[in-house]
């Protein structure tokens, strides 16, 4: 009886043990993901004109907060529904995060608005120390501006009382 009452505490404490190498492994692994659009009207958000885009380029970068010295620099390519997933390991809790258009796909839609308030980067929080459970982390849409607006643009702009832009 003894021997089996040790077995079974050997075992339950090699898994527990298992338990938590397996979850400091997945700890710190973070998947940051967001999709790219091609902005066909240049109103600088998503209109109903928008697409989505296939084979363009994001680079996600982390950077020291004082020093702005870039720790991590990994790049992603926009699926077959405009949408990306990188995969980063570690926490940046003391770092700032964001995701930025690298290269389009597409050369009739490929300039990237840098100096409006807009600066086509989109802030994530790579850390477990912010309340979110999921190590899912969700980039605001990025987009690339096309060169010409569609000629249906000064409509939809109508539509949404935003003429001016036109």
């Amino acid at each position: 009886m003894a021997k089996s009452s040790t077995i079974i505490i050997i075992l339950a404490s090699a898994l527990c043990l298992l338990s938590l190498v397996n979850l400091g492994e997945c700890r710190d692994r973070f998947f940051v993901e967001g999709s790219v659009y091609c902005d066909t009207c240049r109103a600088q958000f998503m209109t109903r004109l928008s697409r989505f885009m296939a084979g363009a380029t994001v680079r996600l970068e982390c950077r020291e907060v004082e020093s702005g010295k870039v720790t991590l620099s990994k790049e992603a390519v926009t699926d077959g529904s405009g949408g990306y997933s990188v995969e980063i390991e570690g926490d940046h809790e003391d770092e700032s995060c964001e995701v930025v258009l690298a290269r389009s796909s597409d050369p009739e839609c490929g300039e990237i608005q840098g100096s409006s308030f807009l600066n086509q980067a989109a802030r994530v929080s790579v850390t477990r120390n912010n309340g979110i459970v999921s190590p899912v982390r969700t980039a605001n849409p990025l987009g690339f501006l096309r060169k010409q607006p569609l000629p249906e643009c000064g409509a939809v702009l109508h539509e949404l009382e935003l003429d001016s832009l036109t």
